[in-house]
């Protein structure tokens, strides 16, 4: 969706203060059912979305790089059984999968308002159906509830949902608490800021003194406490897109996030932009899951083994929704990697 320049001199983007306004009710949001649009179909991603950097290039990735110590590799092995969590799932009356999503984040998920309906959409929704029709059955069987990202983990450990799809980043921190399928993307941490603003080099000392906005219980957040390069980062919000709407507002000059998801909202925003010319980390993105499922896990899994082969899977969502707005570049998924039967 290529939105309009507001007439607001401090709004950088989104087409007005009253769009802006919607954005962050959505995003205030901490769990909501949202329903699946009645023609089931799924769209293309914009075209003529703004070309962005090599950096912000999805990468074609092989097996994770040596130096990614991030635990992509603990995930048991794939299994079409079901198991206990399973079984559960299939016994409910309304036989349906709870994912936990975004409904905020243009090519992952996203509910288009132009479009009838304003059905969720995106890569990690096409994942999302596919894992249904798996376990399931059927595509549609699937109940989406919109997880901000500070919830994600909260909403998995207190049964909330039973998966989250959610561009969420597999670590070793995080596997303390939720299980994760084998990865299914990579992305890495990069910096987001107006593209006026050519003081901003990227994550590095030209961010000192400057206020640098990240969504809590992000991986962004992780790093910059760890090194803040000198940058004032106590600008924290629930949701990663309400980043993006402060630095609209200019309360905030720049914003760390994912480079894949930085480059979704450059396309939504073409007045701000991914600095420097690589992520500053290296990450994969899974499927996250209570710590307790491990038949659901090794399920998702063997879904992932087909998926990521299947002209129709991996390949036809990557072209549908991320490949304009990742520069046009051809992708492949991540290996898989197992950690144990």
């Amino acid at each position: 969706m290529r939105t309009r320049r507001g007439t607001t001199s401090r709004l950088r983007g989104w087409g007005g203060v009253a769009t802006m306004g919607a954005a962050c009710a959505l995003t205030a949001t901490l769990v909501v059912a949202l329903p699946r649009g009645a023609d089931g179909d799924s769209g293309r991603a914009p075209n003529g979305s703004q070309r962005v950097s090599e950096a912000a290039q999805a990468r074609v990735p092989g097996a994770p790089r040596a130096d990614a110590k991030n635990c992509v590799d603990q995930s048991p092995r794939a299994s079409t059984d079901d198991g206990p969590t399973i079984d559960e799932i299939k016994k409910r009356k309304v036989k349906k999968l709870i994912v936990g999503v975004d409904q905020n984040s243009l090519g992952w998920g996203y509910r288009d308002p132009n479009k009838p309906g304003g059905e969720l959409e995106g890569f990690d929704i096409d994942l999302a159906h596919a894992i249904a029709k798996e376990i399931l059955g059927d595509p549609e069987a699937v109940l989406f509830r919109a997880i901000p990202t500070n919830q994600r983990i909260p909403a998995l450990k207190n049964k909330q949902v039973d998966m989250v799809v959610r561009t969420m980043t597999i670590n070793c921190e995080r596997l303390k608490d939720v299980a994760f399928s084998t990865p299914y993307f990579e992305t890495g941490q990069q910096v987001l800021a107006p593209k006026t603003s050519t003081a901003i080099k990227g994550y590095d000392d030209s961010l000192k003194g400057k206020k640098v906005c990240s969504a809590e219980g992000s991986i962004a957040l992780e790093e910059l406490q760890k090194d803040s390069k000198g940058a004032d980062i106590s600008t924290t919000v629930p949701n990663q897109l309400d980043c993006l709407v402060r630095l609209q507002l200019g309360e905030v000059d720049a914003v760390v996030t994912d480079s894949a998801l930085g480059a979704s909202q450059a396309a939504q925003d073409p007045t701000v932009e991914l600095k420097d010319d690589k992520p500053f980390t290296t990450e994969f993105y899974g499927v996250a899951m209570n710590k307790d499922a491990t038949d659901l896990v090794k399920r998702v899994n063997a879904v992932l083994e087909d998926y990521r082969k299947d002209d129709n899977g991996w390949k036809k969502s990557y072209d549908d929704w991320l490949k304009d707005n990742l520069g046009g570049k051809t992708a492949s998924p991540p290996a898989a990697q197992y950690g144990s039967d």
